[in-house]
């Protein structure tokens, strides 16, 4: 019986260890479509509206992989990134559960693995408590933001989401010349492979709000 048992619980193990290069890259595809997909609707000229459901779509779909690979940090990411682009995309009052969703699933990734996809999770924490109102109303809060935004800055220095998401939260707080130094550090970022239209867009957003820092700073 023992041996029997030793056998199968080393048949187990050869299949995950066999099963695992494809599930990964199997898991990276996915990841890829979402990425993908969040990067069409969010710098598509589509009404709030229609972003808001396609990003509720996408969101399942998201949550759908996380559920399927309950180990891996990377899904959650990329829910919680979606879920905070639809509360962005439905504004005012009514999306703070979406927001707050949104945390929940970005704080569980980080106990799985803090430093996934480059520390994103921490830079769409770090916007969340910037963008959501403070107490009473939501949870925001700038001493948060900060220590979320500049976590992901140590975890991805020279990436172009945390350097130009630090730099927002910079001028809103009036560090104009540091968010000057991040933007253009953002804007020198390297281009990333499969991240095209997410990288085109984002530099559009780098060169307006480096347009804002400049009238700020004069």
């Amino acid at each position: 019986m023992m041996t029997s048992l030793r056998s199968v619980l080393l048949l187990s193990f050869l299949a995950v260890t066999l099963a695992s290069p494809a599930d990964a890259a199997s898991l990276d595809s996915e990841l890829q479509d979402i990425q993908q997909a969040w990067a069409r609707i969010n710098y598509s000229t589509l009404s709030a509206e229609q972003k808001t459901a396609d990003f509720a779509q996408l969101a399942s779909k998201a949550g759908a992989l996380a559920s399927s690979n309950p180990g891996r940090a990377e899904p959650m990411v990329w829910q919680g990134i979606v879920l905070s682009s639809q509360a962005g995309a439905k504004g005012g009052l009514g999306a703070l559960s979406l927001a707050k969703q949104a945390r929940r699933v970005l704080e569980a990734s980080l106990r799985i693995d803090a430093t996934a996809l480059a520390g994103s999770a921490h830079t769409s924490l770090g916007t969340l408590y910037q963008k959501v109102p403070g107490f009473p109303v939501g949870f925001g809060d700038d001493k948060k933001a900060r220590k979320h935004l500049e976590t992901a800055l140590k975890l991805n220095p020279a990436g172009i989401d945390p350097n130009f998401f630090y730099a927002e939260f910079l001028l809103d707080e009036g560090e104009t010349a540091l968010a000057i130094k991040h933007l253009k550090i953002a804007q020198a970022a390297p281009s990333r492979p499969g991240r095209e239209t997410a990288d085109a867009g984002r530099r559009q957003e780098i060169a307006a709000l480096l347009g804002k820092a400049g009238s700020a700073g004069r």
